[in-house]
């Protein structure tokens, strides 16, 4: 029995020590490079050097986009173990509040595990350092020293500029690019930066380091250096669109300038706007309410995607086609103040008419029956044939997200969208800039400066793009001079709608339009009531004020569009503004000194406004205060409005 036993016990003894000796085996030849790889990764990690981002700068060399460093803290959710006690022990070092604590919480339930989630940012150094003396006791908690993307101008370049964010998981899904989970890494998001991310991103460097089994660094092997990403040179003059959005002030507004010659664009600035600096770090929900909810949409580009009936700017384009059909400069159209055709009447915005008109000064008073008379005569389709030719209804080959491009209508295009020919009512409200017509600004500083070079130019925004060269119009130069000559005379003849964009530069006159475009529909009803004016109009009904100019007027170098939504006259609201964006071209010390008496209006106007508010605001919380204003106490009526446009 003993020796039966030990038989029993020795066998079973070999087939384990036989098993053993062949795992062993196994796993150090023939698994053996695949272990050795692990344990290397054990010892030795691989860790990504972000890039730094490129700069923006403008035609002179002035910083629009910058780096700056920072120390932030993030979470990686899917190396966590306890949240909850990973929080408490972070409180301990910096000051998060509850509505940080309940933000990460959500964050980190709602984003995959392998995305960052942002702790805080802009740390200072005696925090970072303990957080990082923390690091084994913390696990999943990464501080990222790096670079902060930082705006110098603010609001005034953030529908240009664009911002950066951290990268949603679907475009890391679409790319597979760990730097889009790497802790603080930022892509474009908007504007600029985002149409130029892949130039201004940069290149990862990576480098090797030793780290003990609780993950502490212990020595550096081997290091590969970050490419930066390359600088952008833009063809804006920071400080001219600077002094543009000190100007606009209160107003929301779009203001563009163009080199007549060379298509570059000094100015491409929509107000108000929103702090790209905030969009780059985490914007609370309450701001982003707010933006949403405002009247005056400071979340739209107004320059390219703002869509508006160009009003009588657009009597230009109705002349060049009368000219190109055959209409004489000399022949003249009777205005008594309205134009019948059937039984319905268009009114001319002078009541009293004109009387014989022709076209310079159709142009100059912005005679209405005039173009009702020679629009139609020319027809849509050559009216359409023009605006196309001068930029309207296009698209431009831009570094930017996206543009409207607006309606030019005509016969075809009416068919195709409603089945229906067009009506030569629908004529005479295209020749004044109304109806289906509708542009965008950029496209009317594009016109502004064909008319004023005779060619076709292109709008350029990159400094380093190459300049395209400017094409024909088509059009005579005879009849372009006559459209000059016009608007000349509609800023510095006695009678012009555009006498307030008059210079006070010696030797430079300005030419240009004004315009004032509907936004709502004025009816018989309201003509009879006296409901005519806009300016007695809550906000949002009241009619856009428009003004396209360039100057010098003798030898055109730069084109400039205005458009102040709601300000109800071109010649009053848009055409200051013009001039004094041309004044601090030409002398801007001049334009700077006549900017502060304007900048204090604007800050007691702001200040008055946010008193109204906040005294509404109090009345509608405490109802039972608000005590009834008798008849003879209510507030006087508005002005009358200045005429014209």
């Amino acid at each position: 029995m003993f020796s039966r036993r030990s038989f029993v016990v020795a066998g079973a003894m070999g087939v384990v020590g036989v098993a053993l000796t062949a795992r062993m085996t196994w796993l150090s030849v023939f698994q053996g490079e695949k272990f050795k790889l692990l344990a290397e990764s054990n010892r030795v990690q691989l860790r990504l050097i972000p890039p730094r981002r490129g700069w923006i700068i403008d035609r002179n060399g002035k910083p629009l986009a910058l780096n700056t460093p920072d120390y932030r803290l993030e979470i990686i959710p899917e190396q966590l173990t306890d949240l909850e006690a990973t929080l408490t022990e972070i409180v301990k070092i910096l000051p998060l509040t509850e509505e940080d604590l309940t933000r990460i919480r959500e964050d980190v339930a709602r984003q995959p595990k392998y995305m960052p989630v942002t702790i805080t940012s802009g740390i200072g150094w005696q925090a970072f350092a303990q957080l990082n003396v923390r690091l084994p006791d913390l696990p999943g908690i990464q501080p990222v020293r790096g670079f902060s993307r930082v705006y110098p101008e603010g609001e005034r370049f953030a529908h240009l500029l664009g911002y950066v964010g951290t990268a949603t998981a679907e475009q890391y899904q679409k790319s597979r690019d760990p730097l889009l989970i790497f802790p603080g890494f930022k892509i474009g998001k908007d504007g600029i930066e985002k149409r130029k991310d892949a130039e201004l991103r940069g290149t990862a460097g990576a480098n090797r380091v030793e780290v003990n089994a609780r993950g502490r660094v212990i020595r550096e092997l081997d290091t590969r250096s970050d490419i930066p990403g390359a600088n952008l040179k833009l063809t804006i003059d920071r400080d001219l669109q600077s002094y543009a959005a000190r100007r606009v002030g209160n107003d929301s507004a779009s203001v563009i300038v163009m080199d007549c010659e060379t298509g570059d664009l000094l100015c491409l600035l929509s107000m108000p706007a929103f702090d790209p600096n905030v969009f780059s770090t985490r914007i609370t929900s309450k701001l982003w309410a707010e933006l949403q909810a405002s009247e005056r949409h400071p979340l739209i580009n107004k320059s390219v995607m703002g869509l508006y009936p160009p009003g009588s700017t657009f009597k230009m384009m109705t002349a060049i086609a009368a000219l190109e059909t055959g209409t004489l400069p000399t022949e003249t159209a009777y205005c008594n103040g309205s134009y019948r055709l059937g039984n319905n009447v268009w009114h001319c915005w002078s009541k009293r008419g004109h009387g014989n008109v022709p076209m310079h000064a159709a142009l100059v008073h912005s005679c209405d029956v005039y173009f009702y008379t020679f629009g139609r005569a020319a027809g849509i389709d050559a009216i359409a044939s023009v605006a196309r030719r001068f930029g309207l209804g296009q698209k431009f080959d831009l570094p930017l997200p996206a543009q409207a491009a607006g309606i030019v209508p005509d016969d075809a295009w009416k068919m195709k969208r409603y089945g229906k020919p067009w009506a030569v009512a629908e004529t005479l409200n295209t020749s004044i800039g109304q109806g289906y017509l509708i542009v965008n600004p950029l496209q009317l500083a594009v016109m502004s400066a064909r008319i004023a070079s005779g060619k076709k130019v292109e709008p350029r925004l990159l400094a380093d793009a190459p300049r395209v060269p400017p094409g024909d119009l088509g059009i005579s130069a005879d009849h372009l001079q006559i459209i000059r000559d016009g608007m000349i005379d509609v800023v510095n003849a006695g009678g012009g709608t555009g006498k307030a964009a008059r210079l006070k530069v010696e030797g430079i006159r300005v030419a240009g339009k004004t315009g004032s475009a509907q936004v709502r529909r004025i009816t018989m009803a309201d003509r009879r009531a006296g409901r005519t004016s806009s300016d007695r109009m809550p906000y949002k009904y009241r009619d856009h004020a428009l003004f396209v100019a360039f100057a010098p007027a003798d030898a055109p170098r730069y084109a400039v569009s205005v458009i102040v939504e709601h300000g109800s006259h071109g010649g009053t609201a848009a055409a200051p503004i013009a001039r004094d964006v041309l004044t601090y071209i030409f002398e801007p010390e001049r334009a700077l000194k006549t900017l502060e008496p304007l900048e204090r209006a604007f800050a007691a106007k702001r200040a008055a406004e946010a008193a109204a508010a906040e005294a509404a605001a109090y009345a509608a919380a405490h109802p039972e205060l608000v005590v009834a204003v008798a008849p003879d106490a209510a507030a006087p009526p508005p002005p009358t409005p200045a005429p014209g446009d």
